[in-house]
């Protein structure tokens, strides 16, 4: 059996270095879909682990009545059996208070209720609360029980409650001994797995778990309604707070357990951005690509996305299960629909965010024990002036002294993930590694850079442009097998073991130099554009070929079945769908997006009815893309099979 552990500066595997990448899917929210075929496309998208919140409210909206039934949403037990099935490991947040965007944060309207006639302290350590805590996840163990990785089932962590400390709860001390105490008790009801986490961004407490962080490319959350400052998460830094997470709140003030004690994990870097009803943001697949870069060359040892899948609230018993201030809660979400704009839309479809950051996971699961150890260094610091690691360019741009200003659009951004034992192939005492670059800041055009050459430790990458918007990393003193690669304007993309041997995969421009120490190894050259659509197959005697395809494609080399959408193009403030019977299919927000509505068997288009409501004012909605005319209507609707 496989072991699972961390040191200080990494995860661990077979006691070796660990590089996954996971991906946040909310089984009782997806709706019609299979469990089974959507983790199979998160797999073929390179994500390893799929972290799921376990929400009470989805459990237990009647006191005493827990629903794990498959009719209302995808039952625990079945979504742990297709991640067996599909061959993917599992983190669990069980909470019991997950924010997730759900109303009052996942806890039941009873729970509240409780709490507002004084009988129970909510996120305390008041007996009475934790004794209905302790029920709760009884219950979910009940439903999780023989899939935990020591049965031989995928669960091999567990996260303990969401922005403890940060968002709601107890501080100090007092604030640590309620994470212990959760801690203590999962472990107990039988929660026993290799990994126990906690966020830590916020000033968030951890007591005895994993802390994990967050980051993300806008903050819809944020009060304001105007465009927010440009965002920090595209600057190389050794920072992993993001003070941003949760400003509707508070701003986050730090973290509050030594960093250099934990590797860098990131458990929700924004793999998109839930709309609300006062800011509606619209992250791109290069919004993500380049934050996903840039923490990659910032040092963080996983890349964990949430949302990866986006989802459909299930229908509530006594109410809808949605975010409202109604409520009490800061924001307005939308009813149904949870798309966040993820890399697997709310229907299964893929968006360009996929392959985007399946671009990173396809170089992580070939090389991630690889670049795991090494450590990350910011270009333009004195540091890494000291380890030799410099840039230079021919335009007339001098390199800055540190890159601490997300508004500058002048220098260019760079940093170096180095290793100097020897593990990258290298002789002893040689630095190997990358060199990361963005140019890219999400709403800002940068200034391109002509001529640029690294000097990494002595050796010199040759001279490339760097046009604004572009992003990437290159290698130097790169073992492939018996190979050096001195270094490469080329992006390693993955390595394939086929019947030939072992063959290296890199992508980028047509010009780019490779420069061997002596023979080259075998590789394969692929345009980015074709690394976007690249998929990696395995044949029945573990033989692996590279697929290209605008299509995602299962690691069998089988395409999944295609479902019938209706696609709205609308103006509006907010869009509702209805069934003839007069259920509520689906509700938007308008982004100037179209948005989509998965056709169920027998269901015809002309019998559903469509709600819209009149557009907002500037002063009470940020839409990044507002429509020239704002009348209220129906533009067009038009049907695909995705």
């Amino acid at each position: 059996m496989e072991t699972f552990g961390y040191t200080r500066e990494y995860l661990t595997k077979n006691n070796e270095p660990w590089f996954p990448v996971m991906g946040e899917i909310h089984y009782s929210r997806l709706g019609q879909l299979s469990a089974k075929e959507e983790l199979l496309k998160m797999k073929a998208g390179g994500v390893n682990i799929a972290s799921t919140y376990c929400f009470w409210n989805h459990h237990e909206e009647i006191r005493g009545e827990f629903d794990f039934s498959g009719d209302r949403s995808r039952s625990l037990k079945d979504f742990l059996q297709a991640c067996k099935e599909a061959g993917i490991y599992c983190f669990l947040r069980i909470g019991p208070w997950a924010h997730g965007e759900a109303r009052y944060g996942g806890f039941p309207d009873w729970l509240i209720e409780l709490e507002r006639s004084g009988q129970v302290r909510l996120r305390s350590n008041d007996e009475h609360y934790l004794q209905l805590v302790r029920r709760f996840w009884e219950q979910l163990y009940v439903e999780a029980q023989g899939y935990f990785y020591k049965d031989g089932g995928p669960v091999i962590g567990v996260q303990i409650e969401n922005e403890y400390g940060h968002v709601g709860g107890l501080t100090g001390e007092e604030g640590n001994l309620h994470m212990k105490t959760l801690q203590k008790m999962a472990v107990e009801i039988g929660f026993e797995v290799p990994y126990y986490t906690a966020t830590g961004w916020g000033g968030a407490m951890i007591g005895d778990c994993l802390p994990v962080m967050g980051g993300y490319c806008e903050a819809p959350w944020d009060r304001s309604v105007r465009a927010l400052d440009p965002n920090p998460n595209y600057l190389f830094s050794k920072i992993r707070n993001d003070a941003m997470i949760a400003s509707d709140h508070h701003l986050g003030s730090g973290v509050t357990f030594d960093e250099n004690q934990y590797p860098y994990l990131m458990a929700e870097l924004g793999g998109g951005l839930q709309v609300t009803g006062h800011r509606r943001p619209v992250a791109t697949g290069r919004d993500i690509g380049a934050m996903s870069l840039v923490k990659l060359g910032s040092g963080a040892n996983l890349l964990g996305y949430y949302m990866y899948h986006g989802g459909t609230n299930p229908a509530g018993k006594l109410s809808t299960l949605e975010e409202s201030t109604l409520v009490g809660d800061y924001n307005d979400l939308p009813k149904i629909n949870y798309d966040f704009n993820a890399p697997i839309r709310q229907y299964g479809s893929i968006s360009d965010t996929y392959k985007e950051i399946k671009l990173l996971a396809m170089f992580l699961n070939s090389f991630g024990d690889y670049i795991a150890p090494m450590e990350a260094v910011i270009g333009g610091s004195g540091e890494a002036a000291s380890l030799g690691f410099f840039v230079s360019e021919k335009s007339d741009i001098a390199p800055a002294d540190t890159y601490n200003d997300p508004s500058d659009v002048r220098h260019l951004r760079w940093a170096v993930r180095y290793s100097i034992d020897g593990r990258c192939g290298a002789d002893q005492g040689t630095k190997a590694g990358f060199v990361f670059f963005n140019n890219y800041q999400r709403q800002l055009a940068m200034d391109s850079h002509k001529g640029v050459e690294f000097v990494l430790d002595g050796v010199k990458t040759g001279l490339v442009d760097i046009e604004n918007g572009e992003y990437g990393f290159y290698p130097f003193n790169m073992s492939c097998g018996d190979k050096l690669l001195k270094y490469a304007t080329a992006t390693p993309l993955c390595k394939l073991n086929t019947k030939a041997g072992t063959k290296y995969v890199f992508y980028g421009k047509e010009n780019a130099q490779f420069i061997w120490e002596d023979e080259p190894a075998d590789i394969v050259m692929l345009t980015r554009e074709q690394a976007l659509d690249a998929y990696v197959v395995k044949e029945d005697k573990g033989y692996e070929n590279l697929v290209i395809s605008d299509e995602y494609v299962f690691s069998d080399g089988l395409k999944p079945l295609q479902r019938k959408i209706l696609n709205i193009s609308f103006v509006g403030d907010s869009l509702e769908i209805y069934d003839k019977n007069g259920n509520l299919l689906n509700d938007y927000f308008y982004t100037g997006q179209d948005v989509k509505l998965l056709l169920s068997e027998g269901m015809d288009p002309k019998e559903l009815e469509f709600r819209l409501s009149p557009l907002k004012s500037r002063e009470q909605v940020f839409i990044e893309q507002w429509p020239k005319d704002t009348g209220t209507r129906i533009v067009r609707t038009w049907i695909t099979y995705e």
